[in-house]
């Protein structure tokens, strides 16, 4: 029992570290879909460093982080 308990608790714990490593073309997928099927039209998502971001709205993270996917209108 305690080593069923156990991996239940690894596999969670490593959950959302195998999940932040998705590829920033794959998540940039993910978000354009949602902003289609919400009916969003106008917008341009780009794939920027992190040290890069300024003012724009950060709508991703990827590649461990280092990247962000950033949101414009127009």
């Amino acid at each position: 029992m305690p080593r069923i308990l156990l991996a239940v608790l690894l596999a969670f714990a490593l959950s959302p570290a195998l999940a932040q490593k998705k590829s920033c073309d794959e998540l940039k997928g993910e978000i354009e879909a949602k902003l289609k099927e919400k009916g969003v039209t106008g917008y341009t998502l780009d794939i920027v460093a992190s040290a890069d971001v300024k003012d724009a709205k950060v709508v991703g993270s990827c590649d461990g982080g280092t990247k962000k996917i950033v949101y414009k209108r127009g």
